[in-house]
């Protein structure tokens, strides 16, 4: 669940992305697993699910290391896109690992971004390059 006021807008990284709406100091508690808002699909959950909604997960859910399960947050975090240098993650040593702050200030309407690779078991799939369709 997100902690701070966000909005979907175009993206310079693909398509639309998730954009502070108020400036964030370092440090600002940024996103959490919220149960009954946000939802955990165990594996075996998510190979019952029919194709279609195998492939939203896909696209806007993250595969959490320790257990397999598929994370779907309840509101715009979905829209946050990879970055080799983010804005927001988990500090390390943090009391609460699943707490994810920003890692910088992030000026009004700014773009939040994530590192893939530090929590989502997918990330390679997802960020591997499409191949070009043929006409």
């Amino acid at each position: 669940m997100l902690l701070v006021p966000v909005r979907v807008g175009p993206s310079a990284i693909e398509g639309n992305g998730a954009l502070a709406q108020v400036e964030l100091p370092p440090g600002t508690p940024f996103w959490r697993f919220e149960e009954g808002f946000d939802r955990a699909f165990s594996p075996s959950e998510f190979e019952r699910l029919p194709a279609q909604a195998q492939a939203h997960l896909r696209h806007f859910a993250w595969v959490r290391r320790d257990d397999g399960h598929w994370i779907l947050s309840g509101d715009l975090a979905c829209f946050m896109n990879h970055s080799a240098t983010p804005n927001t993650g988990v500090l390390p040593g943090a009391a609460d690992p699943g707490l994810t702050v920003t890692l910088r200030p992030v000026a009004a309407g700014e773009e939040l971004t994530c590192d893939y690779f530090a929590f989502d078991a997918e990330a390679a799939v997802k960020l591997r390059p499409v191949p070009p369709q043929k006409s």
